[in-house]
């Protein structure tokens, strides 16, 4: 049964490679990527593949039973991106398709899960076999503003006391790799999360207590925090786009404590206090 995952040199799908790599046969995987050069340190079969390009998906396609679509990062754009490669995938023979959602994408108010919702029901409706996976926060997403935060003087946002049930990218690799090559998940929509769940203001005293410096967590209205994340450098649309991620998160968006995760990878997922280390190191 051949697998072929997009995105394959991506954050995410190259820790899905690796993880798959431990449970099939490596001429059974496919790397869907745009550059196939990029993908030759994986030492597998790759094939160009771009997610705006449906006249060259269907050949890439070609062969491949099972297919990882991991969400394009085009904001804006997915919806079409997504229906494109679904129907390619169904000209070309594909019998499943794995698709990366968004945590509880049905009722979230993440402005990102729009494009999410219309995806789940273009593949519903394709007639090909599916499992949803809907990803919850990596904590990498918070944690990548330590180094900012700590170079500031506090960590700022606008999730306010909302609990945040993230976990480490590796756990939702995993989980995707795990779905991929075993059976019992088809037509099954999966909510993804961590085991616990955080505040920012539990996050900054994580930094705080792993570093001997005094962090505080500074809760800004939505306005302001994407005019000072505008200050930093990020275009306004991003700006306005991440503060309003944290609003959402502030509304329990982003909790979950179903444990479904953990459960599917057969381990607790990464602690908080795990990724806050990597991450101090990794800035030393």
């Amino acid at each position: 049964m051949k697998i072929g995952i997009t995105a394959a040199t991506g954050q995410l799908g190259k820790l899905v490679v690796e993880s798959l790599k431990q449970k099939v046969a490596s001429e059974n995987i496919v790397l869907l990527v745009r550059t196939p050069e990029k993908a030759s340190d994986l030492g597998l079969e790759a094939k160009a593949f771009d997610y705006s390009n449906k006249e060259s998906q269907v050949e890439a396609l070609k062969g491949i039973d099972t297919l990882l679509l991991i969400s394009g990062s085009e904001v804006g754009q997915r919806e079409a991106q997504h229906a494109n490669v679904i129907a390619s995938a169904k000209e070309a023979g594909v019998k499943k398709i794995v698709y990366t959602s968004v945590l509880h994408a049905d009722t979230s108010t993440l402005s990102l899960a729009v494009e999410h919702i219309a995806t789940e029901k273009n593949l519903k409706e394709s007639g090909l076999t599916y499992t949803i996976l809907r990803n919850g926060w990596y904590t990498e997403n918070y944690a990548g503003s330590i180094g900012g935060a700590l170079a500031g003087g506090a960590f700022i946002g606008s999730v306010g006391d909302g609990k945040i049930s993230s976990a480490a990218r590796i756990d939702f690799a995993e989980a995707a790799a795990t779905v991929l090559a075993t059976e019992g998940h088809d037509g099954k929509v999966y909510e993804l999360a961590g085991d616990t769940s955080y505040t920012l203001t539990d996050l900054a005293a994580e930094i705080s207590a792993q570093t001997g410096k005094t962090l505080p967590y500074a809760n800004l209205p939505e306005a302001e925090y994407a005019k000072i994340l505008t200050s930093f450098g990020l275009p306004e649309f991003l700006a306005q786009a991440i503060a309003s991620w944290d609003v959402s998160a502030s509304k329990g968006d982003l909790f979950d404590d179903s444990k479904t995760l953990s459960a599917l990878i057969g381990r607790p997922t990464t602690p908080l206090a795990e990724t806050v280390k990597e991450t101090l190191a990794s800035l030393s």
